[in-house]
C-alpha cells in the first residue's frame, strides 16, 4: 500500500475542513420542504418587484420560434396582482399533480416495491456483493450511474438507493454508495456510451440557433457521441477517485442510530439459500423473456415500439416510455422470484409490496408539493429566462474569441443550471444567443453544444432546483433522519468541482489539442 504524503494530508486536511463549513451554513436552512415554500413565496414577491418595474430583456430567438414572445421581449410577470392570484389558486392542484417527477417515481417505484417484498432485490445485491471484488464496487456504482441515463430516470429511481443498499450492505457508508451513484447519474448526465432522449431534444435546438447563421445547417443527435464516450470514462475515474479519497473519509464509519430503520429494512451479507438460487434463475429467465419480447417491438422495422410515423428509435414510445418498462421489468421478474421462493404467493403480496414502496415515500410527496409550486411559479415569471439572458449578455462584453471563450462560456452555463435545472429549457433559451454568437467568430454548434452540457452537467447535484434533488435527499433521509440539504450539497460538491475541472481539460485536450472530433460529421471549427 502506498504511502500518503504529508503534503496531502494537509491538502485534504484543508478541503475537509472548508466542506464542514459549507455542510454547517447548509444546514442552517430551515427544512427543506420549508425552503421551497419561502423559494416559492419569494418568487412571488421579486416577481411582483420586477413587474412594477416593468423588468424585461429582448428575446433572442427568431420570430415563430417555439415559445418565443409575441412582442419580442421576455417580460417579467407579477404574480402580485389579480391575474396571479388567480392563476396560483386554479393551478395549485394541477402544478403538484403534473409535476413530471413525481409520477415518474411513484410508478417505476410500484414495480420496484413488488422486487424489494418478494426479496428479490436482497438476493440480488447479495448475489453481487459476495461475487464482486470490494475494490471495484465504487467505479462499478459511477459506470452504471453514468450509462444508466440511456434509460432516462431510471438512475435516479433505481439505482441512487441501490447503490446506498450495496455500500450499507458491504459495512460500508451507505451515503458514498449514493453519492457515488448520484454523481454519476446526475453529474454525469451529458456522458454515456449511447445515445440518450436528451440528444435529440438538445440537437433540435442547437439547429434552429444555428441557422439564425446558416438558413442549412443541420444537426443530427448523435453530434456529441465521441466526446460523450471519453466523457464516460473521464467521469467515472474521477468520480470513483473522490468517493474512494474525499467522500467516504469525510463520512467515516456509518452510525444508524438516525436511520429509519423500517425504510432500509434488515441488509445482510448471509450466503445465498439454495431456494434464493433458484428464484433468482427463474427471474432472470422472466427477465430475458421480457427482453426478447422487447427487442421484438423494437428492434424490426415494424416494431410497435418505434415511432410509429418515421420509424425511428431515437424519437419513440420505445423511449418515452421507459418509465413504464422499468415498471414491468420488476414487477414480472419480482412476482417471479415470489412464487418461485414462496415469498410472494397472491395478489395481496403484489399489493402490499407496492404498498410498502409508497409509504416510504411519504417526505418526497411533501417535498414535491412545494417544489412543484416553485417551479411552476418561476416559469410563470420569466425570471429564468430574464437571468439566462443577462448572464449570457455579461459573457459576450468580456470579447474573449480564442478557445478560451469556453471557459467562460461553460461556467456561466453551470452557474444557470443552479437557478434553472431543466437542460432543455436552459438551451432554449441560451443557444440562440451563444450559437450565433461563437459561430461568428469561428466554432462550429457540434463543439459549442458539448460545452454547454459539461456546464450544465456538473452544477446538477449541487442544487436544489434540479427536479430529482428532493428524492434523492428523501432516500439519503432513510439512513439519517437528521440529514439537512447543508449536509447533502457538501458531500456532493467535491465531485461536482472535481468534474467540472477534469472535464473541461478533457475537453479542450480532446477538441484543440488533439484536434479530434466531438461525433460522427461533426466540425470543430465554423466558416462563413
Amino acid at each position: 500500500m502506498s504511502s500518503i504524503s504529508y503534503e496531502e494530508t494537509a491538502q485534504r486536511g484543508w478541503f475537509t475542513r472548508f466542506l464542514d463549513v459549507v455542510e454547517r451554513l447548509g444546514n442552517l436552512l430551515p427544512h427543506p420542504v420549508t425552503l421551497f415554500a419561502l423559494f416559492a413565496l419569494g418568487v412571488v414577491v421579486i416577481s411582483g418587484v420586477a413587474g412594477w418595474f416593468e423588468l424585461s430583456v429582448i428575446d433572442p430567438r427568431p420570430e415563430g420560434a417555439r415559445g418565443r414572445s409575441p412582442t419580442g421581449e421576455i417580460e417579467a410577470i407579477s404574480l402580485m396582482n389579480g391575474d396571479g392570484l388567480r392563476r396560483i389558486v386554479e393551478n395549485l392542484v394541477t402544478n403538484f399533480t403534473g409535476f413530471v417527477p413525481l409520477g415518474t417515481v411513484l410508478v417505476a417505484l410500484l414495480g420496484v416495491g413488488v422486487a424489494e417484498r418478494s426479496g428479490l432485490l436482497s438476493a440480488m445485491i447479495r448475489a453481487v456483493v459476495l461475487k464482486s471484488p470490494p475494490q471495484l464496487v465504487t467505479g462499478a456504482v459511477v459506470f452504471a450511474g453514468v450509462v444508466s441515463n440511456t434509460a432516462s430516470e431510471m438512475g435516479y429511481v433505481v439505482l441512487i438507493p441501490l447503490a446506498a443498499v450495496i455500500f450499507h450492505a458491504l459495512g460500508r457508508h451507505p451515503l458514498a454508495g449514493l453519492a457515488a451513484a448520484f454523481a454519476g447519474v446526475s453529474a454525469g448526465y451529458s456522458a454515456n456510451l449511447l445515445i440518450g432522449t436528451v440528444d435529440p431534444l438538445l440537437a433540435g435546438i442547437t439547429e434552429e440557433a444555428a441557422q439564425l447563421i446558416d438558413p442549412d445547417y443541420l444537426v443530427h443527435p448523435a453530434v456529441n457521441w465521441y466526446f460523450m464516450i471519453v466523457s464516460t470514462f473521464v467521469v467515472t475515474a474521477v468520480g470513483w477517485w473522490v468517493t474512494a479519497r474525499i467522500v467516504e473519509p469525510k463520512l467515516g464509519e456509518y452510525d444508524d442510530t438516525n436511520a429509519d430503520h423500517e425504510a432500509i429494512g434488515e441488509q445482510t451479507t448471509d450466503p445465498l439459500t439454495r431456494d434464493e438460487v433458484r428464484g433468482l434463475w427463474w427471474a432472470g429467465a422472466a427477465t430475458l423473456a421480457l427482453t426478447g419480447l422487447l427487442l421484438l417491438a423494437v428492434v424490426p422495422e415494424w416494431g410497435v415500439l418505434r415511432n410509429p410515423e418515421t420509424g425511428d428509435v431515437l424519437n419513440s414510445p420505445f423511449l418515452r416510455g421507459m418509465v413504464t418498462l422499468i415498471f414491468i421489468f420488476f414487477l414480472v421478474p419480482g412476482f417471479v422470484y415470489g412464487w418461485v421462493t414462496g415469498t410472494m404467493r397472491s395478489d395481496r403480496e403484489v399489493v402490499e409490496g407496492m404498498a410498502a414502496a409508497m409509504s416510504s415515500m411519504g417526505l418526497y410527496i411533501v417535498l414535491v408539493f412545494f417544489a412543484a409550486q416553485f417551479v411552476a411559479f418561476f416559469g410563470w415569471t420569466n425570471l429564468g429566462g430574464i437571468t439566462a439572458v443577462v448572464g449570457a449578455d455579461v459573457l459576450e462584453r468580456i470579447g474573449l474569441t480564442g478557445p478560451l471563450v469556453f471557459v467562460p462560456f461553460i461556467l456561466m452555463c453551470g452557474l444557470v443550471n443552479l437557478s434553472l435545472g431543466s437542460a432543455s429549457a436552459q438551451w432554449a433559451i441560451t443557444a440562440p444567443i451563444f450559437v450565433p454568437m461563437l459561430m461568428l467568430i469561428g466554432y462550429s454548434p457540434e463543439v459549442i453544444q458539448a460545452a454547454y452540457r459539461i456546464g450544465d452537467s456538473t452544477t446538477n447535484i449541487i442544487t436544489p432546483m434540479m427536479s430529482y434533488f428532493g428524492l434523492i435527499l428523501a432516500f439519503a433521509a432513510r439512513y439519517d433522519k437528521k440529514l439537512g440539504i447543508g449536509t447533502l450539497v457538501a458531500i456532493m460538491l467535491p465531485y461536482s468541482l472535481f468534474f467540472l475541472v477534469f472535464w473541461v481539460a478533457t475537453f479542450y485536450l480532446w477538441v484543440f489539442g488533439l484536434g479530434l472530433p466531438v461525433g460522427p460529421a461533426a466540425p470543430t471549427f465554423y466558416g462563413i
